[in-house]
């Protein structure tokens, strides 16, 4: 087995790369707020101009992005929140000091948070052959904890209340990295405030 190969298995550093789209004039207000508000101590962080990456464990990955993308949206403006999470290969050591934290959650704040949000998932449990049963249980648990499904082309349609769509989309993500894929990755969009009705075209 080679060097990246033994890097996938071992690395278990998890990553999102994303980008919160606010549809207003004071975009760099909201998203500056947002950041403000949200404890990004935890985790690995960089901005660019075309995304920010958070990397450390699952747990505060998923407390970073959830939090960042509520406290945009709770601005009341047309919010778009659109990412990759991703663990396994390419393994990364630079980061690894993160994976040492507790997993106590520094952004319990958005527990206060009401925002209805539609959505949509797509899982790619790579190295691994009868993944699409695997992916259709997580969908089931997902349906237990109060998410609404729905299917859609080329993805599962998700809509409810933006709390339990992020706990939902992190419970798929823990459970199939845990128990299947050693390399897994999750994309999503989630929108909030949209000015149009469900499945209606502008």
């Amino acid at each position: 087995m080679n060097e990246q190969a033994l890097n996938c298995i071992n690395s278990r550093i998890a990553g999102c790369s994303f980008a919160i789209y606010p549809m207003t004039d004071q975009f760099v207000d909201v998203i500056t707020t947002s950041l403000k508000n949200v404890d990004t101590s935890k985790v690995w962080i960089k901005t660019t101009d075309v995304e920010t990456c958070v990397r450390g464990k699952i747990t505060h990955v998923f407390d970073v992005t959830k939090a960042l993308f509520l406290h945009a949206a709770s601005t009341g403006h047309h919010v778009v929140f659109s990412a990759t999470y991703s663990i396994g290969c390419p393994g990364d050591s630079d980061e690894d000091v993160y994976l040492s934290t507790d997993d106590h959650r520094l952004n319990l704040n958005t527990n206060n948070l009401q925002q209805e949000v539609a959505g949509k998932f797509s899982l790619y449990p790579l190295g691994g052959g009868n993944y699409m049963n695997i992916i259709y249980n997580q969908i089931e648990e997902m349906k237990l904890h109060g998410v609404k499904v729905s299917s859609i082309h080329y993805a599962t349609r998700l809509d409810g209340d933006g709390k339990l769509i992020f706990d939902g989309l992190e419970r798929v993500f823990t459970n199939l990295e845990s128990s299947y894929s050693s390399h897994l990755v999750m994309t999503t969009t989630i929108s909030a405030n949209s000015p149009s009705k469900k499945g209606e075209i502008l």
